[in-house]
């Protein structure tokens, strides 16, 4: 273990404490549930945007302090974003966790280097993944919507 497994650490763990997204949005435009079976994780993704950009991002649920810290991290890097900046970021996160991909993560997302590690232990990445997942039915939702004018 080096100094860089102890930050990492400590960042998960402060995000997983965390509870400033940990709470429903009053009148999301958009919501989904993303579901782990394999380990019981649980989570419920609320979104605002105005089409183009996501104007506020928060979760509830549970699960363990890898899922949790990275819904957390989630909600923090793509608030002020546009959808199709966070649609990149999703597939940075995915890039990074399943391909070994180094990914350069935009200001205010530095965190999320912090969840890299959990690439060494195979079955955690669906823990880590669920809200990237999710925020990615999420976003097709949001560009649906934004097409047909609704």
């Amino acid at each position: 273990m080096n100094l860089g497994d102890d930050l990492y650490r400590e960042i998960i763990l402060d995000n997983y404490k965390s509870t400033r997204n940990r709470r429903a949005l009053e009148s999301p435009a958009f919501r989904q549930e993303g579901v782990n079976p394999s380990c019981g994780d649980d989570i419920e993704l609320y979104l605002k945007s105005d089409g183009e950009q996501i104007t506020d991002a928060s979760f509830e649920g549970v699960g363990c302090s890898i899922c949790i810290a990275s819904a957390n991290m989630l909600c923090n890097a793509i608030k002020g974003m546009e959808v199709t900046q966070a649609e990149e970021l999703v597939e940075r996160v995915k890039g990074m966790l399943t391909r070994n991909e180094t990914p350069e993560f935009p200001d205010g997302a530095e965190d999320l280097e912090a969840i890299q590690g959990v690439a060494k232990y195979p079955v955690r990445i669906k823990c880590a993944l669920l809200s990237w997942n999710t925020l990615h039915q999420l976003l097709d939702e949001v560009r649906s919507q934004a097409r047909s004018g609704d």
